[in-house]
């Protein structure tokens, strides 16, 4: 996976610094800016054709989201994983997403599967290593839905910004072999359970499918040790 910073277009209607915050917050978490990248803000400066300003505030956003860490007078660095903290994450979206299935099976069990099954059959289409975007999109897509159907939109919000180093760690696991398969069979259990009105099955499906990553996290670490904050 490489380091290298590649162009982006800006939109000129919006906010430039957060724009460019975006940018390189999703380069990071897609792994596409590795940890212990330097990150140049004359570099960012011109590929962005900005000011020093927005760079500097894009900087400041991602060092509060601990993706970056920002040595005054030397460099701003790509913050390696923080493990502790993608457990948390985890621990926080497995709590919510436990209630949130068991009361999607009392409410709109069949309602619910029917929009989860439409998302799930376009997740399957793209399960191969040339579009790991497209299938993480779509993973992410399948999540949300959850949060959608049980009314709590703004929690799937606080969750995302809370993610950030579980996100990088499932990038390092999505390309293992089988992971994608995985997460389909998991997908498709998930939806079943909800389909069919068994809370206790639901949330057994969902508990699995959201350890996956960290039940391996040896196994990440072994092959990424570059990559994990020790």
């Amino acid at each position: 996976m490489g380091g290298m910073i590649r162009g982006g277009q800006l939109d000129r209607s919006r906010q430039v610094a957060l724009q460019v915050h975006e940018i390189l917050r999703e380069r990071i978490l897609k792994v596409q800016l590795v940890p212990g990248t330097v990150l140049s803000r004359a570099s960012l400066q011109l590929e962005f054709g900005v000011s020093q300003t927005p760079v500097r505030d894009a900087l400041m956003r991602l060092q509060e989201e601990g993706l970056v860490e920002v040595y005054p007078q030397y460099a701003t660095v790509v913050a390696k994983i923080d493990i502790d903290h993608a457990r948390q994450a985890q621990f926080l979206r497995l709590s919510i997403e436990l209630e949130a299935v068991r009361r999607l099976t009392e409410t709109s069990p069949a309602e619910t599967a029917a929009e989860m099954r439409e998302i799930l059959a376009r997740q399957k289409l793209v399960a191969s290593p040339e579009t790991y975007d497209v299938f993480d999109n779509i993973d992410r897509e399948f999540h949300r839905k959850l949060y959608e159907k049980t009314g709590i939109p703004q929690l799937w919000t606080n969750v995302r910004r809370q993610s950030v180093n579980l996100d990088r760690l499932r990038r390092l696991n999505l390309p293992m072999p089988g992971k994608m398969q995985t997460v389909l069979t998991d997908h498709e259990a998930i939806v079943e359970a909800i389909a069919s009105g068994r809370a206790e099955d639901a949330t057994a499906a969902l508990r699995k499918h959201l350890s996956g990553t960290l039940s391996i996290i040896d196994l990440i670490s072994a092959e990424f040790p570059d990559y994990i904050l020790a």
